[in-house]
C-alpha cells in the first residue's frame, strides 16, 4: 500500500499503521479527527521565518486534535545542517522532506528555479491519495505553489485553503522586477483569481493584504480571513539587559540599543534607518542589524561611506538565541518599503512585543502597523524617508527609560491578549474545521484516504 514510501517508515511504526488499517473498518462510524496536509518549501531546521511559523502552527493545531502531515523540502538555508530526516513523527504529526534544489539560492532566478522544482515534487506527492488528507493548506512558499491546490481540487475534489504570506506578482511589480503590464503579470493575476475562487478560504496576515486581495477578486471578499502572525510569550520573555548574556557579549548592556532583526530584503526600508543612524552618530545610541538579505551588503557599504561608528552588523543567530537578542535592545524596528503595504506583513513585530520592547515602525500612512501600535500603545510609526523624526523619537526614549519600559510592557500585554500561539491557532481552527470533507467522493477513494493517512499515534 505504501509503495515507495514504505522504505522510509520505521518497522514498528509501519506495523502500528497496518494495525490501524485493519481496525478502521470497525470504527467507520466514529467521528474522525481532521487530517490536515500542509505544503511549504521551508521548514526547520531552515531558519526561514515562514517555516518557523508553520512548525509552531502545526504544533498548536495538533494539540487541538488535528492530524497533521507536512510536506516540505530539505534544508536550504539552515546554519550547519545540510540534511534532515526524510521522515519524522511527532505524536499526531508527520513530516516528510523531499530533496531540494539549491542552485543559486541567493539569486532571484535561482530561488525561482528551486521553488519550481519543489512544486513539481509536491505535485507528484499529491498523486497519492494517502497524502492529501481532508484539507490542503497551501502556502505561498514558493509563490506559485497555490496552483497545486487548484489542480488537486480539479482532479481529486480536495478542498484547499491558501495561506498568503506575500502577494505575487504584486511584490515583483512594486520592486520593478517586472512591468505591471507585462503578459506574465496579467496571466498571474488571472490565475490567482481562479485559484482564490476555487479555494475554500484565503488566509492573509493583515487588513491591508485583505484589501488588496479583495480589490483584485471581489468575489471572494467574504471568504478572506485575516489571521495575524504570533509569538510565544512563554519562550520570549523580557530580560533585563544587565542579566542578558547576548547584550554583555556585544557590549550593549550600557548603551541605548536600537535593533533591526530579520531579513534585510528589497521589501524592507533600510534607508530611513540609516538616515536616523546618521542623525544620531554623535549620540550614545547603538544600532544593531541582525540578519541577511539583498540589502545587507548595501547597508554595510553605506555605513562605511558615511563613516558611522554606531552600527553593528551580526549574522542570523540560532533560534535559541532569539529570546536574548530581542531583549538586548531598548527599541526595535519594523519597516516596509514604499508601495509594498499589503504585499508583505513583517512577522518580526510579534517577537518584539513578546520581548517587552517598544516598536518603531517605518511604513506608509495607511499601514495596518499604525493601527496595531496605536491599539497596543507600544510604539510609534514614521513615514518612509523621515529619518529625522525617527531619530527624534529614539532620543526621546533614550532620555526617558521609564516611558520605554512602559511601552514595552504595554506591547507584551497586547500580544498576550491577541497574538499568542493558542489564540491564533484557534482562529485557524475556526477556518479549517468546517471544511472537513463535505465533498462527494468515490467510496473506494474515501476508504483508502481514511485508512492510509499516516499518523504517528496510530
Amino acid at each position: 500500500m505504501f509503495g515507495m514510501f514504505e522504505k522510509w517508515i520505521p518497522k514498528h511504526t509501519l506495523s502500528k499503521v497496518k494495525t490501524l488499517q485493519e481496525s478502521n473498518g470497525h470504527s467507520a462510524d466514529r467521528q474522525q479527527p481532521v487530517k490536515l496536509s500542509i505544503i511549504t518549501q521551508f521548514y526547520p531546521p531552515d531558519y526561514a521565518a515562514t517555516g518557523q511559523f508553520i512548525q509552531e502552527l502545526a504544533t498548536q493545531l495538533e494539540r487541538q486534535g488535528m492530524h497533521i502531515h507536512i510536506f516540505t523540502g530539505q534544508p536550504g538555508y539552515a546554519f550547519q545542517t545540510s540534511a534532515a530526516p526524510p521522515l519524522e513523527f511527532y505524536d499526531k504529526m508527520l513530516i516528510r522532506r523531499t530533496r531540494t534544489s539549491r542552485m543559486w539560492p541567493k539569486r532571484i532566478r535561482g530561488r525561482a528555479l528551486n521553488g519550481l522544482m519543489f512544486c513539481l515534487r509536491s505535485g507528484l506527492h499529491l498523486l497519492k491519495a494517502c497524502w492529501r488528507g481532508d484539507i490542503l493548506l497551501i502556502t505561498t512558499e514558493p509563490p506559485y505553489l497555490p496552483v497545486l491546490g487548484l489542480l488537486a481540487n480539479i482532479c481529486f475534489n480536495v478542498p484547499y485553503v491558501c495561506l498568503l504570506y506575500d502577494l505575487y506578482p504584486d511584490a515583483a511589480v512594486e520592486l520593478k522586477v517586472i512591468h505591471p503590464k507585462h503578459f506574465i503579470v496579467r496571466f498571474w493575476d488571472t490565475l490567482n483569481r481562479w485559484i482564490w475562487k476555487r479555494s475554500q478560504a484565503a488566509i492573509v496576515l493583515s487588513s491591508t493584504m485583505r484589501d488588496r486581495v479583495a480589490a483584485k477578486c471581489p468575489e471572494i471578499k467574504d471568504k478572506i480571513a485575516v489571521i495575524h502572525s504570533w509569538a510565544d510569550p512563554d519562550w520570549i520573555k523580557p530580560i533585563a539587559k544587565k542579566d542578558n548574556w547576548f547584550a554583555r557579549q556585544h557590549n550593549l548592556a550600557d548603551k541605548f540599543t536600537v535593533l533591526y532583526s530579520g531579513n534585510m530584503g528589497r521589501c524592507h526600508d533600510i534607508d530611513t534607518i540609516l538616515a536616523a543612524a546618521e542623525e544620531l552618530q554623535n549620540d550614545p545610541v547603538q544600532f544593531v542589524f541582525i540578519g541577511a538579505g539583498a540589502k545587507r551588503q548595501f547597508c554595510i557599504d553605506r555605513v562605511r561611506e558615511l563613516g558611522l561608528f554606531n552600527c553593528l552588523f551580526l549574522p542570523y543567530q540560532d533560534k535559541e538565541t532569539l529570546p536574548y537578542s530581542l531583549t538586548a535592545a531598548d527599541l526595535s524596528l519594523v519597516s516596509i518599503s514604499p508601495g509594498l503595504e499589503g504585499v508583505i506583513a513583517p512577522s518580526k513585530l510579534y517577537g518584539i512585543l513578546a520581548a517587552g520592547r517598544p516598536v518603531a515602525a517605518i511604513c506608509e500612512k495607511h499601514s495596518y502597523l499604525r493601527q496595531l501600535l496605536s491599539e497596543g500603545k507600544c510604539g510609534a510609526a514614521f513615514n518612509n524617508g523621515d529619518g529625522k523624526s525617527l531619530a527624534e523619537f529614539i532620543r526621546f526614549l533614550a532620555a526617558d527609560p521609564q516611558l520605554a519600559a512602559h511601552m514595552g510592557k504595554a506591547g507584551r500585554r497586547y500580544l498576550m491578549s491577541h497574538f499568542t500561539p493558542e489564540i491564533i491557532a484557534q482562529q485557524y481552527a475556526l477556518v479549517l474545521n468546517p471544511l472537513r470533507k463535505s465533498r462527494s467522493q468515490n467510496p473506494a477513494d474515501r476508504i483508502q484516504q481514511k485508512n492510509t493517512f499516516i499518523t504517528p499515534d496510530s
